[in-house]
């Protein structure tokens, strides 16, 4: 059903229908690739909008939420071995899937939704939509033992390299490390640090991209803000 531009940018929270009006004026929004004017109507389940070359989800029914996840829940919308899954922990019938995932034993923030297009645009390898994550290990690292993570470690599957990596605390035997991944394949993180004498701990997810929450619980979920939802979509490598 087609309906009034301006009507489908403030319904999806950006900002009310006269400020919509606004940037349609000022020549900031598209519509699939072309500049909107005013008193135009799109069918929002087909066409994309963008503001300022960012995308605005407006196709009804998206949803998008941000979950802790507990150590011991699977990362995947169903489980053959009845274990409990992150979708297990969102809204009953919200019909929607992890992005991305992390493994059994990690916690930390993964983000749920039935928005394939943002889905696509995190896990896209050429976006480089980092993670960032808390690894507690054993060991006491020197300063180039921690180059290594983002000079390469050779893996099973081939090399593997961090964004970035930093000590962050000294905890007698162990050590708290921030290592920021620009990939995600299985278990990296924990295969990387094995590499170089430091097998982990515990490891906690604490940044998808710009996004974070220091305040949410472990087992708690959130609905995201639609400026998250299009600092998501604005994020790719430099």
């Amino acid at each position: 059903m087609n309906e009034r531009l301006q009507k489908v940018v403030a319904r999806s929270g950006l900002c009310s229908r006269r400020a919509a009006e606004e940037l349609i004026r000022a020549g900031r929004i598209k519509v699939d690739g072309s500049v909107a004017h005013l008193g135009q109507k799109i069918d929002p389940a087909l066409e994309r909008v963008e503001v300022d070359e960012v995308a605005l989800p407006v196709a009804p029914g998206l949803v998008y939420f941000l979950l802790n996840k507990p150590a011991g829940v699977v990362s995947t919308a169903e489980d053959t071995h009845g274990r409990t899954t992150v979708v297990d922990l969102v809204p009953e019938g919200s019909r929607v899937f992890p992005v991305g995932r992390l493994d059994l034993d990690s916690e930390g923030l993964i983000l749920l939704t039935n928005d394939g297009d943002l889905a696509q645009h995190i896990t896209h390898p050429s976006n480089r939509v980092t993670k960032t994550y808390t690894a507690l290990v054993h060991g006491t690292p020197k300063p180039a033992d921690v180059r290594r993570l983002t000079a390469g470690v050779e893996l099973d599957d081939g090399p593997a390299r961090a964004v970035s990596a930093r000590i962050v605390d000294a905890l007698g035997e162990n050590t708290m490390l921030e290592i920021v991944m620009g990939e995600g394949r299985k278990r990296e993180v924990r295969r990387m640090c094995s590499a170089i004498g430091l097998p982990v701990i515990t490891l906690f997810r604490s940044a998808i991209g710009p996004l974070r929450d220091g305040n949410l619980k472990s087992g708690e979920w959130r609905p995201l803000t639609i400026d998250e939802v299009r600092s998501l979509y604005g994020t790719t490598a430099p």
